[in-house]
């Protein structure tokens, strides 16, 4: 899609537009782009925008930036990728930062972030709803506040930053109500200090679920670990080098499937054959997988060793939950004091923009793939959803923020709000109240 068209001077003297505008208890006039998330993928955004000089709100449902790394992670956690990939646009992290950043530095690099380029975003305003306006040819969003109040923005460009991690991801298992014990997701595990002696189940093999586990191990609980699934493991280096780094210079010169190849006989050397520990691997290489589903491989800090000394036991899926047991579907049963769901998390779009053609009301991710899921009609982009992590992240800032520049730029030589005269009591400011 084009640029969109000009507004036409006639609205305003649109009478189905004035009224809706007078049955606003409040609204505001956002004459560039509403980005809803101040997330990493959101804070990019903006941060791009401003680069060009289009104005941006940034609209978040929580108190703080980065809310899913400051509230919801654990302690223990740093990047899993060395830092030169996860940098966001226009600002690279400080030097004296160690390759794989610690959560807290990697908050401090977004706030330094956010200062830098001006980002303020709104905090404890929830989107509601956002949905495409035709008669104006505007996007509608409607917020609550923390006390409740409402509020709408009115906006030609809507940015979706919500991410893939937006809400926590808990199966329901059967005998839930029965275990008794500590059942909670690894959205609300902080350290394993409080599990100290205690006999704790951590239900998925992803790099949160093997994070936990050995986080688990170094305060002297006693954790064992649910593998539902085939999983691929890798060694965090490889060669002196970072995994990701090396396969993505080998990916220069080499297909997929020989880079797949060379990372597996690497692994096998480096930590023996997985299958052996309950590990069993895909079918397809590592990066195939990832590329095709977004799988993404575990890489290795010190939780296999756990599991090959015995120190972490892993066992099959889970058939039900028991009085502090928990029956597995080999039909053996063992008693636990606690269960650390490490079941991941998932888009929350659908459950509040009311589109149905650029995202998909199944998952919430863009319908089509990377690289051309950024882009929707009407002004609609996505940042974040790409499953590369921050990389992907910013890529699709960049491209947005090239995309809607054109249109500013096409647009700059008319009124921010022409169809609003009789509303906005500063137009030619970021926005205007009315």
């Amino acid at each position: 899609m084009d640029c969109l068209r000009e507004i036409e001077g006639k609205q305003a003297h649109d009478p189905i537009f004035m009224e809706k505008m007078k049955k606003s208890s409040r609204c505001v006039c956002v004459p560039g782009p509403v980005i809803v998330g101040a997330g990493p993928s959101g804070l990019a955004a903006a941060a791009c925008l401003k680069e060009k000089g289009v104005p941006s709100i940034v609209l978040e449902r929580s108190n703080c930036i980065a809310s899913l790394w400051q509230l919801k992670t654990y302690d223990r956690l740093s990047l899993h990728l060395p830092k030169q990939f996860c940098e966001l646009p226009l600002m690279g992290f400080p030097a004296d930062f160690p390759t794989y950043p610690t959560k807290q530095q990697f908050v401090d690099y977004l706030e330094s972030y956010a200062k830098k380029f001006d980002i303020s975003p709104r905090f404890n305003e929830t989107v509601a709803q956002a949905e495409y306006d035709a008669t104006v040819r505007f996007w509608r969003v409607k917020t609550v506040g923390g006390k409740g109040e409402e509020k709408e923005y009115m906006c030609r460009w809507l940015v979706v930053a919500t991410g893939e991690n937006a809400e926590a991801v808990v199966p329901e298992i059967e005998g839930s109500e029965e275990f008794g014990g500590d059942l909670r997701h690894t959205s609300l595990y902080k350290s394993g200090e409080e599990f100290r002696g205690k006999r704790v189940l951590v239900v998925g093999c992803g790099n949160s679920g093997m994070e936990v586990c050995l986080d688990l191990c170094n305060h002297d609980a006693r954790p064992s670990l649910v593998v539902r699934d085939t999983v691929h493991v890798l060694p965090r280096e490889m060669l002196g080098k970072s995994t990701f780094g090396l396969s993505m210079w080998l990916l220069k010169w080499l297909p997929m499937r020989l880079v797949d190849k060379f990372l597996l006989i690497v692994s096998w050397l480096m930590l023996g054959d997985t299958a052996r520990f309950g590990l069993d691997r895909p079918q397809l290489g590592p990066l195939e997988l990832k590329n095709l589903s977004g799988k993404t491989p575990v890489l290795d800090v010190g939780t296999l060793a756990k599991i090959k000394s015995g120190d972490i036991e892993v066992f099959p899926g889970i058939k039900r939950l028991k009085d502090h047991a928990v029956e597995f579907v080999n039909g053996r049963s063992q008693n636990f004091d606690a269960i650390i769901l490490a079941t991941g998390y998932k888009s929350n779009v659908p459950s509040w923009l009311k589109e149905r053609e650029m995202f998909s009301e199944k998952d919430g991710l863009p319908r089509r793939p990377f690289p051309n899921g950024w882009k929707g009609e009407c002004g609609l982009y996505a940042v974040g959803f790409t499953k590369r992590g921050l990389l992907g992240a910013s890529m699709d800032a960049n491209r947005l923020a090239a995309d809607i520049e054109r249109c500013w730029k096409a647009e700059s030589k008319h009124c921010v709000c022409p169809f609003l005269p009789h509303f906005c009591h500063n137009h030619h400011h970021d926005f205007g109240i009315y």
